[in-house]
C-alpha cells in the first residue's frame, strides 16, 4: 500500500483525491494546509485521517510515503524541497515549475536523495494517449505531418486568483497550453522550431497564445490556448493515410478515431481503463515505479519535463511574459 499526503487543497487536489480513491494499494493517509480549517473539510469531505495545519507538519508524517504537490506552480520549488528534504517521494502537479532552471533543481535534489520525482502530467500516463502515441511511432497510422491542438476556456475570476496573478506565475502557456505542447512531443517528438504570439493582459500575462513547431522529419504543428474563450478542446493529427482524431477534452479522452482515407474508421483505445478522470493512472504509475525502485517514471522520464520546459521557457520570451522577482 502507497500512502500518499496531499500538500494544498485547491480545485486540482479535489479532482487528484477523488481518483486517488478509485486506486487499489494507494491511500491518502493526510493532507496539509496553511489553514487548519482548510486541511480539516477536505480530510472530511475525502475520509482522510489526519489534518495538518501547515506543510512542513505533512512533510514530517511518518505515515506518507509520497507528496502531491497541488499548490500553484509558482510555489512548486519551495514545497517539492520541502517534501524532498523531508525524504518524501514526490508527484508535483504540472507544470512542474515556472523555469527549467528550478525542475533542474528539484530532480538533482532528489536525485542527491535518492527519492522518486515525477511531474504529474497525467495527459502522458493515459491509456488512450499512450495508445496513440505508439501506433503513430510503430507506423500502424502513417506518417504524421500536421497535428492541431488548442485547449481554452474564460477564466472568470477575481485578479488575485492564480490563474490571473503574476506572483503565482498566471499564464495560459503554463496553465493550458503545455498540454498541446506535451501532445505534440509525445506524438512527433522533440520540436526542432517552435514560434508563438499572444495576447497579454494589463499585467503582462498571456491570455491567449497560438503556438506553431516544426518537429522530425517535417511534421508541423498548430497549437492554441485561451483564458477568454471556450475551445472545442481537440486534438488531431493527419498523417499521409488518414486522420486522427482525440475525442475531447484531448488531454484526457475516452477514445480516439482513426479515420483512413481508405476502409472503415477504426476506434483506439488503452490497453488499460482510464481510472476516473484520468488521475488515477498516474497514481498507478507512481506506485508501480516505487515497486520497482525506479526514480522516475518512462512515461514521464525527467528529460522530458525539462524539455518542455525549456521550451516553455523559449516561449514566454518571445511572447514577452516576465514573472515578479
Amino acid at each position: 500500500m502507497v500512502n500518499w499526503g496531499i500538500l494544498a487543497t485547491g480545485k486540482i487536489a479535489r479532482s487528484f483525491a477523488r481518483d486517488l480513491a478509485l486506486v487499489p494499494d494507494a491511500q491518502a493517509v493526510a493532507v496539509g494546509s496553511r489553514r487548519a480549517e482548510s486541511a480539516a473539510a477536505f480530510a472530511t469531505e475525502f475520509g482522510i485521517a489526519r489534518a495538518h495545519a501547515s506543510y512542513e507538519a505533512l512533510v514530517a508524517d511518518e505515515e506518507v510515503d509520497v507528496v502531491y504537490v497541488a499548490s500553484p506552480h509558482a510555489l512548486h520549488l519551495a514545497h517539492v524541497r520541502l517534501a524532498l528534504e523531508a525524504g518524501k517521494h514526490v508527484l508535483c502537479e504540472k507544470p512542474v515549475a515556472l523555469d527549467r532552471a528550478d525542475a533542474e533543481e528539484m530532480i538533482a535534489l532528489a536525485t542527491e536523495r535518492g527519492l522518486f520525482f515525477m511531474e504529474a502530467m497525467w495527459m502522458a500516463t493515459h491509456p488512450v494517449v499512450r495508445e496513440v502515441a505508439r501506433r503513430l511511432r510503430a507506423g500502424e497510422l502513417g506518417t504524421p505531418r500536421h497535428l492541431h491542438a488548442e485547449l481554452g476556456f474564460v477564466v472568470d475570476a477575481d485578479p488575485d486568483d492564480r490563474l490571473l496573478d503574476p506572483a503565482l506565475g498566471a499564464s495560459a502557456l503554463l496553465d493550458m497550453g503545455i498540454y498541446p505542447l506535451t501532445l505534440a512531443h509525445l506524438a512527433l517528438g522533440e520540436a526542432e522550431e517552435l514560434t508563438g504570439v499572444a495576447t497579454l493582459s494589463d499585467r503582462g500575462i498571456d491570455l491567449d497564445c497560438a503556438v506553431t513547431g516544426r518537429y522530425p522529419g517535417g511534421a508541423l504543428a498548430t497549437m492554441t490556448a485561451s483564458m477568454t474563450s471556450w475551445s472545442e478542446r481537440s486534438g488531431r493529427i493527419a498523417t499521409d493515410r488518414g486522420l486522427v482524431e482525440l475525442e475531447p477534452p484531448f488531454h484526457h479522452p475516452a477514445r480516439a478515431v482513426f479515420h483512413p482515407i481508405e476502409g472503415d474508421p477504426v476506434t483506439i483505445e488503452g490497453e488499460e481503463p482510464v481510472i476516473g478522470a484520468g488521475y488515477g493512472n498516474e497514481i498507478v504509475e507512481v506506485g508501480r515505479c516505487l515497486a520497482a525502485g525506479l526514480l522516475e517514471s518512462p512515461l514521464v522520464p525527467h528529460e522530458q519535463t525539462l524539455t518542455l520546459m525549456a521550451q516553455m521557457d523559449d516561449l514566454r520570451g518571445r511572447l514577452g511574459v516576465t514573472f515578479p522577482g
